[in-house]
């Protein structure tokens, strides 16, 4: 290793995708962000053209590789986006547009599996009961909805796997993202039964092959090169699921602390020497094998907050434009509503809900004095009060000392503080902005023997920089306000359907 040495971390999430020069301490040497689009062709769809993210990977990268040598480029890794589906023809062609992790058109696949004992049986062999979201029902509903294009799968790949295999040629994925669906979890390799038990058989012959995220995969092709402003050969890691490359990013690669990211999902997890399988987490597979990865999550986090301020406050997103976002017109808003006694409640289910296929989101309490700061409290408040619900059941398995926090609203000290007090735990945050990048850019130094493995590079290059500790008596008031939370979501239980309306309730569909 030497003082000249970068590592890069791409991290393709479901609205930015980036690109980040690393040195070997961790420290960011240069960055290149592309919005990557959404497409939206109809309820509970949200997709994303293929090749469209493939340019934008090879923007990002020409702008983090700007001023540079690539040469010093030791190696590459790539993290995106968990679940979902980018599925490649038998031409290694994209077969139609990527289905993204906020897709909820298998809504109705979910619904017949429970009633026909599918999940159940899934949590007994795969170790987890699937979402919506996740590739299995996914590909359940191209073959009940659109068989021709389910026919014609030549291979099923992740979003990171798409770009590892624009990068070098090599379509392949690895150990945690193979555990998305179709993984055993007590063997964590692919479990045969598991295809025929979601009624896809005829997937398991279009599965990846499987190799350790540290593993080499391959490197840099000329043509990837030419369009990247890599250099060609360049060692590119097999990488990692960005939930997994997160927690690394943020210094937790083993047990002992709970990874909260409050992006586009809230994501709680914890690393486990054993596994634990639960109606109420995802027991996935760690960074290697004998360790596993136990993660709540639902799509309701800041992306509800993304979803408010680009709705309702678009003088601010205009006043804020080039001069440091929206938040710097709104955080005096919300500060001011903090100052007030108000119990507006807002549940953060626009996208999903970790409660109900149905749920959809609300505000409840709204009177004539509140103004949009109270809102915007209520809405960051439903946010981290969705946080507590799925760390409160992984707390019933699982002990940590402290949260590590990152990502979406993170970036507010009013959010940190408000997540010590909900959770009534130490919360920490950590140098590092971008910790999906780091975490696989870590992975990809210990792919080339830079470091010996990803825990304690983990330690070396993450540093904490603040810690907030719970307040007693804004603990007292949100424990209050995290009850009537529960009780609103068991009051509207029998009413989300009808609230959502024919064309937006999830019907059982036939998956076989």
């Amino acid at each position: 290793m030497t003082a000249d040495d970068c590592l890069i971390g791409i991290d393709c999430g479901l609205t930015v995708t980036k690109a980040i020069v690393f040195d070997t301490a961790g420290r960011e040497l240069g960055i290149g962000r592309r919005e990557t689009a959404q497409i939206k062709p109809g309820p509970r769809r949200v997709e994303r053209d293929m090749a469209g993210l493939w340019e934008d990977v090879c923007g990002a990268l020409r702008d983090a590789l700007a001023g540079i040598d690539p040469g010093r480029v030791r190696a590459v890794c790539v993290t995106g986006h968990g679940d979902g589906v980018y599925l490649l023809d038998g031409a290694d062609r994209p077969l139609g547009t990527a289905i993204l992790s906020l897709d909820t058109r298998a809504a109705g696949i979910i619904a017949g599996w429970r009633e026909a004992g599918v999940l159940a049986a899934a949590l007994e062999q795969a170790g987890q009961i699937p979402y919506a979201a996740a590739s299995a029902p996914l590909l359940a509903w191209l073959k009940a909805n659109e068989p021709d294009r389910y026919a014609r799968i030549g291979r099923v790949l992740a979003c990171k796997d798409w770009i590892r295999f624009k990068l070098t040629g090599r379509a392949a994925t690895d150990f945690t993202e193979a555990s998305t669906s179709f993984t055993d979890y007590r063997t964590q390799v692919y479990g045969p039964e598991l295809p025929a038990l979601f009624g896809v058989p005829e997937i398991a012959g279009k599965l990846p092959e499987v190799a350790m995220p540290a593993d080499l995969g391959g490197e840099i092709t000329a043509a990837a090169a030419a369009e990247t402003g890599l250099s060609a050969g360049t060692p590119v890691a097999m990488g990692l699921h960005d939930v997994t490359a997160t927690a690394v990013g943020m210094g937790v690669a083993a047990p002992g602390s709970f990874a909260v990211v409050a992006g586009s999902f809230s994501i709680n997890e914890v690393f486990s020497r054993s596994p634990a399988p639960s109606a109420d987490w995802l027991c996935r597979n760690g960074i290697a094998e004998g360790q596993w990865l136990n993660m709540a999550i639902s799509p309701a986090a800041s992306s509800n907050m993304d979803w408010f301020v680009k709705t309702l406050c678009r003088d601010a997103v205009a006043a804020g434009a080039g001069v440091g976002g929206p938040f710097s017109v709104l955080d005096r808003e919300i500060a001011a509503a903090f100052a007030d006694e108000s119990d507006l409640q807002f549940h953060p289910f626009i996208y999903g809900s970790p409660v109900s296929d149905d749920a959809s989101g609300g505000f409840f309490g709204i009177q004539a004095w509140h103004h949009r700061g109270h809102l915007l409290r209520a809405v960051m408040e439903g946010i981290v009060f969705n946080h507590r619900y799925h760390l409160d059941a992984l707390r019933s398995r699982f002990t940590g000392e402290a949260v590590r926090l990152s990502g979406g609203i993170s970036r507010s000290p009013l959010a940190r503080q408000l997540f010590a007090d909900a959770l009534d735990l130490p919360v920490e945050t950590v140098a590092a902005e971008e910790t999906g990048a780091l975490g696989a850019a870590i992975i990809g130094g210990v792919a080339v023997g830079l470091f010996a493995d990803a825990a304690s590079a983990a330690a070396a290059l993450v540093r904490v920089t603040h810690t907030y500790g719970p307040d007693p008596a804004r603990r007292d008031r949100l424990a209050d306000a995290y009850a009537r939370y529960l009780g609103l979501i068991d009051a509207l239980r029998p009413h989300w359907a009808g609230l959502r309306g024919a064309s937006g309730t999830p019907q059982p569909t036939k998956a076989s």
